[in-house]
């Protein structure tokens, strides 16, 4: 097997990475509508005065963290379309901001304040993004990124 030139990897690796790019653009999208906002903005996007109060006090770095984990995870999806392994490491460190980040929503209290809604999306995001790490390194290990 020629390594400049790894094997096609079957029509589900396409649908699968396709999804994972799709689902980190829809989180870009959600970090940047929210990235910075005021307490007048998130009011006025939908949250009650004492959530919008919450997100206006949260530490600068948890911005960073969910930053972090979107754009990585954007980026990763990115690399893994093109079959490029540097996905992996890339995976890593968005997974890894995400457990972060939610680790950070339990003691900052988000998650009390947004209730169990907020812990579903949030363990969702954790999940899938364990499962495109999974998935990165399951592909790599069958030679089939370069």
């Amino acid at each position: 097997m020629n390594a400049s030139h790894p094997p096609n990897p079957p029509s589900w690796f396409w649908a699968a990475a396709g999804l994972g790019l799709a689902w980190n653009l829809f989180g870009l999208y959600q970090f940047l509508s929210t990235a910075g906002g005021t307490v007048d903005t998130r009011m006025a996007s939908g949250l009650t005065q004492p959530q919008a109060e919450l997100y206006a006090a949260l530490p600068w770095w948890m911005n960073t963290v969910f930053a972090t984990g979107v754009f990585g995870g954007t980026l990763g999806s990115i690399l893994l379309l093109l079959r490029k392994s540097i996905s992996v490491p890339v995976f890593v460190v968005s997974l890894v901001a995400y457990i972060v980040l939610y680790i950070s929503d339990t003691t900052q209290g988000v998650f009390a304040a947004f209730g169990t809604p907020h812990v579903v999306i949030l363990t969702t995001v954790v999940a899938i993004a364990a499962a495109l790490l999974w998935l990165t390194t399951h592909v790599k290990k069958t030679q089939r990124l370069a």
